[in-house]
């Protein structure tokens, strides 16, 4: 596994388990954490919220919209503006895509 993802001011250092933007760590629950990991390792292909439930919880069992509000809660700590988002985007009715790193 890369011990590390870069994107723009975003930096994730998977053996530290940190998450920098503009170099100042960002306090993430385990599950928003686990969010950026799995999109990270993925970047550039859109994860469905199936597979996303399925990974985060077990057997998906309805849990879209605690997919979304904790995606939403991850942007608000990592987006400089969570309406035009830089880093991970919304395929509308699909899922999610973590932007390739540069």
């Amino acid at each position: 596994m890369n011990q590390s993802f870069s994107l723009g001011d975003l930096y994730i250092d998977y053996d530290k388990r940190i998450v920098t933007v503009v170099g100042k760590a960002v306090h993430l629950t385990p599950i928003e954490y686990r969010i950026i990991v799995l999109l990270s390792l993925n970047a550039g292909t859109v994860l469905t919220h199936e597979f996303l439930c399925r990974e985060l919880w077990g057997p998906y069992a309805g849990k879209s919209k605690a997919l979304r509000v904790n995606v939403a809660n991850l942007r608000r700590k990592i987006e400089k503006n969570t309406a035009d988002p830089q880093y991970i985007l919304t395929e509308m009715g699909v899922g999610y895509r973590m932007l390739e790193e540069i």
